[in-house]
């Protein structure tokens, strides 16, 4: 059991660092709850791990004019560097370089005492809040707080103030096939486009056709929904009037409590088969999902 992400939870670990991360103006600092400072900007250095590595020049340019009329008004925070006279930029790197941009000589600061676990979690969290973050750059930053701290989606959505329904369905984008995840990236397709494309076994053929025929989402939908119908030619026979009695039950039980269709074939011994659930829309994926996430334990006692 990991006691240590058990113990931060929404505690230090995400929602107090938000509250950094979050810091919304001038006022904010004269509350009383941290305390600003001025920093030369030569005693400031980037962290060696921000995720962020692209910062583009137009926009740094565009946000130092911003500085010079209105000064850095949401403060950088920052950690003093063992053993040296420097500190080290946990959220605000973009700040600084349109600062130093902006001929600044300091800036504003506040100075946090944090290990490298926390500096690591607010440059995630700083790079999520990104205008200009693509859904799949979106997604890749939840998926990295679930799996190194520990955060559930539900912790998450709180405390990023998002659905819990939206980094649900960002963080199924992160299973279609790379090529389309990089069309996602690169703004030739939409996220509602991507979204649509979440389990066909031809996603990558069908983005293509989509960003070539410029297709919108509802048109995407049918072209899926056309895909996964089989040809009349290929169509088996329906196996349903060789079932025994037992199996159509069982089938009938369990599309009624999940209000969903359920099909259950056994194979040619008898032990083993497939269970296949259709769903109508990615709303009912969304509760399939839910219920399967259910630990064996809760489900074992019907407790939703």
């Amino acid at each position: 059991m990991n006691t240590k992400n058990e113990k931060r939870g929404l505690g230090r670990g995400l929602s107090a660092l938000m509250a950094d991360v979050n810091l919304a103006g001038p006022d904010q600092g004269s509350s009383g709850r941290r305390a600003e400072q001025m920093l030369p900007i030569d005693k400031l250095e980037p962290n060696p791990q921000q995720p962020r590595l692209d910062f583009k020049r137009d926009e740094l340019e565009s946000l130092a004019d911003s500085i010079r009329q209105k000064g850095v008004i949401q403060p950088l925070i920052v950690r003093r560097k063992m053993g040296r006279d420097v500190y080290e930029i946990v959220a605000g790197e973009r700040r600084w370089r349109a600062a130093q941009l902006a001929q600044l000589h300091e800036v504003p600061v506040v100075i946090r005492d944090l290990d490298d676990s926390e500096v690591l979690e607010i440059a995630i969290i700083e790079n999520i809040q990104r205008s200009d973050l693509s859904a799949i750059e979106e997604a890749l930053g939840f998926r990295q707080l679930m799996t190194r701290f520990g955060h559930t989606q539900e912790k998450l959505a709180e405390a990023l103030s998002k659905s819990r329904s939206h980094v649900a369905n960002l963080l199924r984008l992160l299973t279609l096939p790379t090529e389309v995840q990089d069309m996602v990236r690169d703004g030739s397709l939409s996220a509602g486009h991507a979204r649509a494309l979440i389990g066909s076994p031809k996603a990558h053929e069908l983005a293509g056709q989509i960003v070539a025929k410029g297709l919108s989402v509802r048109e995407t939908e049918k072209l899926v929904k056309v895909q996964a119908t089989p040809k009349a030619a290929d169509r088996k026979p329906s196996p349903a009037s060789e079932k025994d009695a037992d199996t159509r039950a069982l089938e009938a039980d369990l599309s009624a409590n999940l209000k969903m269709h359920v099909q259950i074939d056994h194979g040619p011994d008898g032990q083993a088969g497939k269970l296949v659930i259709r769903y109508d829309s990615l709303e009912d994926l969304d509760i399939l999902c839910q219920v399967l996430s259910q630990p064996p334990h809760r489900l074992a006692r019907g407790d939703d």
